[in-house]
């Protein structure tokens, strides 16, 4: 079977940022509009046919795949704010479970399939895994995005620069051979949601707390014609690989 993961290029990390971006604001906008029950149960129903439809999909379909992914970067946002604000979870606290999450995720995976190499997700258990991992790791990163930006205080334009120095840890020291590709590609795909996230935020929110007061709403807009833009222009690049 052929890999249902895009294969790892500068496309694929733009579109990536850019879904948790707007997974960040529309999680927002939602939850103020319908109210946080509602948004909740609307965006856990748009994840589960989203991931219904990857699950059906025999081949990687740009369409498809970037649906699910924003579904998780929208429901993992909400999961990661409704243990903060509806249960007074701490940010440091549930960043922390979050991480034991990802990596139980990781150890089942590896153990039961031996790598957890993204090329060779074609189904079955393997997607299931991703899955699971792509959850946690959009969780985990709306926490520590938060945790930065908000708890420790420093807001959302510095916290945003910092993962952007961050991510480029593992592609430096993948450069140099001094971090394999497995492990940097997980290093960068958990640092890209706070990165997006700080910036989306930032755009997003009012200049009281520090932002450019734009609205979450206009500001998914936005990236949602962005993505949809980009993800059209990797379907077309798709079918005419596919006829080569």
């Amino acid at each position: 079977m052929l890999s249902k993961v895009p294969r790892v290029t500068a496309a694929f990390w733009a579109v990536k940022i850019l879904t948790t971006g707007m997974g960040e604001t529309t999680s927002d906008f939602l939850a103020r509009v319908l109210g946080p029950i509602p948004a909740v149960g609307s965006a856990g129903l748009l994840l589960a046919v989203a991931l219904f439809a990857q699950a059906r999909a025999r081949r990687y379909v740009p369409a498809v795949y970037w649906a699910a992914v924003i579904m998780v970067s929208v429901f993992g946002t909400m999961a990661a704010d409704v243990a903060h604000v509806a249960l007074g979870v701490p940010y440091a606290l549930s960043a922390g479970a979050f991480a034991v999450a990802l990596a139980l995720v990781f150890v089942l995976w590896r153990s039961t399939e031996g790598t957890l190499a993204v090329e060779t997700v074609a189904g079955g258990r393997r997607e299931v895994f991703y899955w699971c991992a792509v959850m946690a790791t959009f969780a985990l990163g709306t926490a520590v995005g938060d945790l930065t930006a908000a708890t420790l205080g420093w807001g959302y334009l510095p916290s945003g620069l910092l993962f952007a120095a961050l991510i480029a840890l593992p592609a430096l020291a993948h450069r140099f051979s001094a971090l394999p590709p497995v492990p940097a590609f997980w290093w960068a795909y958990v640092l890209t949601r706070p990165l997006g996230a700080c910036f989306a935020d930032w755009a997003g929110v009012s200049r009281e707390r520090g932002g450019l007061d734009l609205g979450t709403g206009p500001v998914s807009l936005v990236l949602a014609v962005v993505i949809l833009a980009a993800v059209a222009w990797l379907g077309v690049r798709e079918s005419r690989a596919a006829r080569l």
